[in-house]
């Protein structure tokens, strides 16, 4: 299975210390070796990068590395081919664009029995159930709201229904875990394994699993920041991670969960 990572936040933040050890399961401390990708959201765009060599020694990897983008959401993953061939079409995060905005997609798991009637607006460049999945849930938006523009796009409350109900009937076919993004929100679908953590104010040190690599966040980030970091796996020890329910959707906004299940979450 492929692993994902993800990132939300209040204020533009860079995701190296996370991708610092996010990257060493690309074929180093983990077995996924068959290609990985990230993209950053830039207003209504997204910087994409996607490699097919392993993210522990990628040279676009040690680019991101050692360049700090800045960004309110991003997405990341490291694959292990179920289904498709190793190449750069079958390599997430995709990319397609949905009302003047980029939408940005991952996926972790195996579809079973997956053919889904995808009428032309979206269609996959690659070969994997990952890339027909997106097309369909960006179908569904379509469907459901038609062509719409910058200034009438429809709200994050009315959004969310349609891609609950699209991640159900897709997980039906199997694994769907998922990571979705049109720079507003970030969407994060769980079935089998899913986590996350708010990094808020009185900010601590963090220790990350995969190599010996500590920050201390009180002394990069100011008092109003919120970072929301959604991954398969927990990557820091000495941090309390929330796992997700299976078959739960939460949206994430400016750091922090917004909606889960079709309720609003309290703060």
């Amino acid at each position: 299975m492929c692993q994902l990572l993800g990132m939300n936040c209040n204020t533009p933040t860079d995701i190296q210390f996370s991708f610092e050890g996010f990257a060493k399961r690309g074929g180093l401390t983990d077995e996924h070796g068959d290609g990985w990708g990230i993209a950053f959201f830039e207003g209504n765009a997204a910087r994409c990068f996607i490699d097919h060599k392993p993210a522990s020694n990628s040279p676009v990897a040690e680019l991101i590395r050692s360049y700090p983008i800045r960004s309110t959401n991003v997405i990341s993953h490291i694959r292990k081919a179920t289904v498709g061939e190793v190449k750069l079409a079958n390599c997430h995060p995709f990319v397609r664009e949905l009302w003047g905005q980029a939408w940005v997609f991952a996926h972790n798991g195996d579809l079973k029995q997956y053919n889904p009637q995808l009428h032309g607006d979206f269609l996959p460049i690659g070969d994997t159930d990952s890339e027909q999945a997106f097309c369909e849930i960006l179908q569904a938006l379509k469907q459901a709201f038609g062509n719409r523009t910058s200034l009438n796009r429809p709200a994050l409350r009315d959004i969310e229904p349609v891609v609950r109900a699209a991640c159900s009937d897709i997980a039906r076919h199997g694994t769907f875990n998922m990571l979705l993004s049109n720079g507003q929100a970030l969407f994060a679908h769980c079935s089998t394994k899913l986590q996350y953590i708010i990094r808020a104010y009185p900010f601590k040190q963090a220790h990350l699993i995969d190599c010996d690599l500590q920050v201390d966040f009180g002394q990069v980030t100011t008092p109003k920041d919120r970072v929301a970091v959604i991954a398969t796996t927990a990557l820091t020890d000495d941090e309390v991670w929330t796992s997700f329910e299976a078959g739960s959707l939460l949206v994430f906004q400016d750091g922090q969960a917004v909606i889960k299940d079709g309720l609003p979450v309290p703060h």
